[in-house]
């Protein structure tokens, strides 16, 4: 029997480099990628973040520069965060037509808005003196239905700046289906939501909120976002009921802790599936490499290939323009 039928040695296709290339199951593409983007407004020069080394808080002409390398990259997509120099407790900037958001989205539109798709993040957290994702009680709640107004005269608001997606990351019960309702009746039943449908209140998020300045100045997130503990199911339900209200993409954040959940949204939906490599795994991966305890980019190449193989179709990441131009 063994004369007959030899032993299967799958070492045989992994014998050299073009082997391993051609039969690849896992394959990165530059149009995949989505490149997170802060532009600050009043700065006249770009602000490192220190504990993301690599990415800054950009002025409007470095944020235009940033921009058009993605683009001649071949990056898919550049996701705007927008931080103001005055916050209240509204977020009055987030809509305001002469607001940072809006004037990049408009600037980076003029820029690449042929060769990449322009989105903004749809939130309040960057915006708001108190830095919660919403308008708030007067016992510091966030209240969900005065939110869901808010999220809706944003999403208007950069649509009407350029806005190819908008993407509502609030994680407020009703969001998507009071961003769609707005767009629609402000004629702008043409722009795509991304929705964040499941995001986590995740250790992860720490570096994002020193480069968007947007840390809670008391409690947390938890009683919005997911519990990391907490079932599938319950990330399921929260897919399910986005879909239903009008989102035309789904997304999972953070990505490399929940790998997971990304294949079980995307067994379950037939629309794009995102996930987000938030800024923890970028800090994490790059302060090991500048101690020399790990090979940065084949880690970089490795935590991607995880996402995509559990399942993601379109990846937000700090590397999406460095990544591009090697693959």
């Amino acid at each position: 029997m063994s004369a007959q039928y030899p032993v299967a040695r799958p070492r045989r296709l992994r014998r050299s480099p073009a082997l391993r290339r051609m039969v690849a199951g896992t394959r990165l593409h530059a149009a995949d990628l989505i490149l997170p983007a802060f532009v600050k407004e009043g700065i006249t020069e770009p602000h490192p973040v220190a504990s993301m080394p690599g990415v800054f808080q950009h002025t409007r002409d470095s944020l235009r520069k940033a921009a058009h390398e993605a683009a001649e990259a071949g990056v898919g997509g550049i996701i705007l965060f927008g931080i103001p120099a005055v916050k209240d407790a509204r977020g009055s900037a987030a809509d305001d037509p002469d607001g940072i958001l809006q004037v990049a989205l408009r600037e980076v539109n003029a820029e690449v808005g042929d060769a990449v798709v322009v989105m903004a993040d749809t939130c309040l957290d960057e915006f708001t003196d108190h830095g919660h994702c919403g308008i708030l009680t007067p016992s510091g709640d966030v209240d969900n239905d005065a939110t869901l107004e808010r999220y809706a005269s944003i999403a208007v608001a950069q649509a009407a700046a350029g806005a190819q997606v908008v993407a509502p990351s609030g994680m407020m019960d009703g969001q998507v289906g009071a961003i769609r309702s707005a767009l629609d009746g402000a004629g702008y039943g043409n722009i795509p939501i991304l929705a964040y449908s499941v995001k986590y209140a995740s250790a992860f998020f720490g570096p994002f909120r020193e480069a968007a300045e947007c840390a809670p100045q008391f409690g947390d997130r938890s009683t919005h976002q997911q519990d990391p503990a907490g079932l599938v199911e319950e990330a399921l339900r929260e897919v399910r009921l986005d879909l239903a209200e009008g989102a035309d993409a789904v997304m999972v954040k953070p990505a490399l802790a929940y790998l997971d959940v990304i294949t079980r949204v995307r067994d379950e939906v037939d629309v794009p599936v995102a996930a987000y490599q938030v800024s923890g795994e970028y800090a994490m991966i790059e302060a090991a490499a500048a101690n020399g305890w790990v090979d940065r980019d084949r880690m970089i190449n490795e935590s991607l290939v995880a996402i995509k193989r559990a399942g993601a179709d379109l990846i937000l990441t700090y590397w999406a323009t460095e990544v591009a131009r090697r693959i």
